[in-house]
């Protein structure tokens, strides 16, 4: 049984770093279905250069089987890694576990990363992990992004935004009058979606930049 096992292990390891998706996915499964500390550094590092979305996903999905004393770990030292999908695909399965440890690693750096996924998986897992009383200065760091990248990128960051509830009024207030109307459209946008959560993100950032060349504070039509 033992010698079955250990053949089983060392192939799924093999079948990680197969040249085909289909088998790196049902390998992804397996390592998920029966769990094996063997595999976790295999499993993170693969998360690192994996190209396809669904077996990055998976691989995702298997670190979180495994003991949070077994993946932590490893994820952490992803955070430095020079490769922007390693700290990404890191970021993204340390806020599917939710172990509240790992937020000291959720540094400023981070959550201001030039790379737009990374700081993307930063905004959710920070979110995620924050401690009950840091929210607000949280909030503080998230706000200084307003106006960055593409429509996909600012609605995550006012996704996150809004996760944090009342808690970060204080800090969106000065950014809803900011001198950039790129960051005073967001900051309204986040405001409207906030105060009804009903509204869609292309309705508020619409309307806000609407409000924004009419010179308007936000309160008007």
């Amino acid at each position: 049984m033992t010698t079955t096992r250990q053949d089983t292990t060392a192939r799924t390891l093999r079948e990680l770093e197969d040249g085909q998706a289909s088998v790196r996915l049902r390998a992804a499964l397996a390592a998920g279905t029966t769990p094996d500390p063997r595999f976790v550094d295999t499993l993170v590092e693969r998360c690192a250069t994996e190209p396809e979305f669904f077996v990055r996903d998976t691989l995702t999905w298997a670190l979180t089987r495994h003991p949070v004393s077994s993946t932590l770990p490893a994820l952490l030292r992803e955070l430095h890694s020079e490769h922007a999908q390693a700290r990404s695909q890191a970021l993204h399965t340390l806020s599917k576990i939710g172990d509240r440890r790992a937020w000291p690693a959720i540094t400023r750096p981070l959550l201001t990363d030039a790379d737009d996924e990374v700081a993307r998986a930063a905004w959710r897992a920070a979110v995620v992990l924050v401690p009950e009383g840091e929210e607000s200065a949280l909030a503080e760091v998230l706000v200084t992004q307003l106006g960055r990248g593409e429509r996909e990128t600012q609605l995550s960051l006012s996704r996150a935004l809004v996760a944090l509830g009342d808690a970060m009024v204080p800090a969106l207030q000065p950014a809803t009058t900011a001198p950039d109307p790129g960051v005073r459209a967001h900051a309204l946008a986040t405001r409207r979606l906030l105060n009804d959560p009903e509204t869609g993100f292309e309705f508020a950032i619409e309307e806000a930049k609407r409000v924004v060349a009419l010179g308007a504070t936000g309160r008007e039509g």
